[in-house]
This record gives structure tokens, C-alpha cells and sequence, in this order.
């Protein structure tokens, strides 16, 4: 029994050393987080709709891989913020610590740091949404040549204006146009976007399943839009579905909000029906090219956690992530 316990013990003091070395410190985590670059392009509405990339402004995007503490070729998430921009996207943040507990790396990209724009929360004309789904094709070319990433195993998650670029790089027509040539997206997972854009070909999407989450009292992003299109997706024999939260606001996953609170100077644009039209965003109301000095935009965004649904919501993340990736 003495040499069962004395070489527990052994085991324990050389595991502890390996992990804090000499003199208590803490060793560096394996595999090292990186900084990668994203070389992208930066598209408006019409030049992305139109596939017109040759008048794009070239710009070179950073992003933050994060690994879990072991080393394989792993699954991976693309995680895109919000209209607040990468620095003060918690809920990008606390989701990529989740997934990283799950075994799954995790790859924060940030479209604003490298285009001089700090957020476009309070002037959404800043940067076109659509600029961002380019943005996340370039980083799934990026990631897919990473040799500790899978590359058939590559995920995208949003939330907010990342989340409508989560939901909508799932149409065929723009991963045709724009799509990366080196992995396909495994799923899209989207937070609250905005869902009161109708694209041409807009139920055609890829075999790739769809999440999509959202709080029944959300008023910056409508949830009955987005409950809308995916039962048209379901209709066509898509594999989509919306969970949906009763009181949940936007950002209900934002653990930082505990308080439920209404940004007054946040741009949204709940109340406008727009349309794809000859490669152009239309106001369906004026019949002309939408703009954020439309009649139909709106400031004030209520937003505020919701633990219950945070908890919920990641119960059907793990559960859903789990069978795609083929986890153990």
C-alpha cells in the first residue's frame, strides 16, 4: 500500500511540474494562441452582390486562434462580432472559452481593426454587412491551410451583424461568387441577425445545417423575421432551425449586460423591408436603394443577459456541435 501511495504521489509532483515548472510559474499553454492575417477585400453592397471584386479595396484583417491545451487536427469556429466590433464583443469571447472547453479551436476575427473603424453601432453606413460575408469566406481560406486545423470540419458563428453573416454565407449563389475554393463550411450559426433582407435564390443554400438563435423580445433585430425565413427553409427541405427565447433581448448571451439597459444612439433598421433587386438593396416601402437615412431606421436597442437562455443556447450548441464534428 506504502509504494501505491508513494508512487501517487511521484505522479502527482511530476505532473505539477510539468505544468507550472520551476519556482510555481506557469508554463506556456500548447499549442501557443496565434495571430493571424486575413488578407480580404472591402466590398460594397453592390460590388459584393454583383461579384464585382475587382474594384474592392484591399485590406488585411487580423484575427485571434485560440487552441484548446492539446495538439490535433482539430475542428474550428469562426467567431464574428457584432456592430460594437471585436474589442467589446463579449459574447465572442465567452462563446470561444466554450468551445475551446469542448475541444473545438476557435478563430475571432476582427473586420473593423484592420479597415480604422472602431464600431458602427451609431452610423451602420460605415461599413456594407455584406463586406463581412466576404470577410468570412477569406477566413475559412485562411484556417482551412492551418496544419493543426481540419479543414472539413470548419464552423461559423454570429452574432448580431456577425450573425447575419453566419446566417447568409449559407447561400449558394455567394459562396459561388465569393466561397472559399479550399473547405466548405460545416454549419452556420447565427445570433440574432437581421433577417429583413430578401436575397434572390435566398432559399437555395448549401448542404450545411443552420442554427439560428434568438430572444422573443429582441427589438433591434426582429425575431419574427428570422422565424420567417427559416420556416421557409424548412418548407423547401433545408435542414434550419430557429430556437427561439421568451423576454430574451438582444444579446442575450452577454454576460457583461446584467442589467437590462437601451442603447439610445444604436442604429436599427427592425422596421425596414428591404429587397435584392438588379444586385442593389432596395427599400421595399420606396422602391429606391436603402439607406441608414431611410425613414424606416430607428435608434434605440434594448439589450440585457438572460441566463436562461445563455444556458439553453449552449446546451443546443454542445449538443449540436457535437454530432457535426464527430466528438468523442
Amino acid at each position: 500500500m506504502a509504494r501505491v501511495i508513494g508512487a501517487a504521489l511521484t505522479l502527482c509532483i511530476v505532473t505539477l511540474f510539468a505544468a507550472y515548472g520551476r519556482a510555481g510559474e506557469v508554463r506556456p499553454k500548447f499549442p501557443p494562441d496565434e495571430t493571424l492575417t486575413v488578407p480580404s477585400l472591402t466590398l460594397t453592397d453592390e460590388q459584393f452582390l454583383q461579384g464585382n471584386t475587382a474594384n474592392g479595396v484591399a485590406v488585411t484583417l487580423t484575427g485571434q486562434l485560440r487552441f484548446p491545451s492539446w495538439n490535433e487536427h482539430l475542428p474550428a469556429v469562426i467567431l464574428l462580432h457584432g456592430s460594437n466590433g471585436a474589442a467589446n464583443s463579449t459574447p465572442a469571447v465567452r462563446w470561444g472559452e466554450f468551445l475551446n472547453r469542448m475541444g473545438i479551436a476557435t478563430f475571432r476575427l476582427d473586420s473593423f481593426g484592420g479597415r480604422g473603424i472602431d464600431q458602427v453601432e451609431t452610423d451602420q453606413s460605415r461599413l456594407s454587412s455584406l463586406a463581412q460575408f466576404y470577410d468570412t469566406y477569406r477566413a475559412v481560406d485562411v484556417l482551412a491551410a492551418h496544419p493543426r486545423i481540419d479543414p472539413s470540419r470548419i464552423a461559423v458563428m454570429g452574432f448580431s451583424r456577425g450573425g447575419s453573416a453566419a446566417l447568409y454565407t449559407s447561400l449558394r449563389r455567394f459562396q459561388a461568387l465569393h466561397g472559399s475554393a479550399k473547405a466548405r463550411i460545416a454549419a452556420h450559426l447565427s445570433f440574432y441577425p437581421a433577417c429583413n433582407i430578401h436575397f434572390v435564390d435566398e432559399l437555395d443554400i448549401a448542404d450545411a445545417p443552420v442554427r439560428e438563435f434568438h430572444g422573443a423580445a429582441d427589438d433591434t433585430t426582429l425575431a419574427v423575421a428570422c422565424l420567417d425565413y427559416i420556416t421557409r427553409l424548412n418548407a423547401a427541405g433545408k435542414d434550419a432551425v430557429m430556437s427561439e427565447y421568451p423576454g430574451a433581448h438582444h444579446g442575450f448571451d452577454n454576460p457583461d449586460a446584467r442589467l437590462v439597459s437601451v442603447a439610445q444612439s444604436a442604429q436599427s433598421s427592425r422596421n425596414c423591408q428591404r429587397r435584392e433587386e438588379d444586385g442593389r438593396i432596395l427599400n421595399d416601402e420606396t422602391g429606391k436603394p436603402f439607406t441608414f437615412n431611410d425613414a424606416c431606421v430607428q435608434l434605440g436597442s434594448t439589450v440585457g443577459y438572460d441566463k436562461a437562455a445563455t444556458e439553453a443556447a449552449q446546451a443546443t450548441v454542445r449538443k449540436f456541435l457535437t454530432g457535426v464534428f464527430r466528438l468523442n
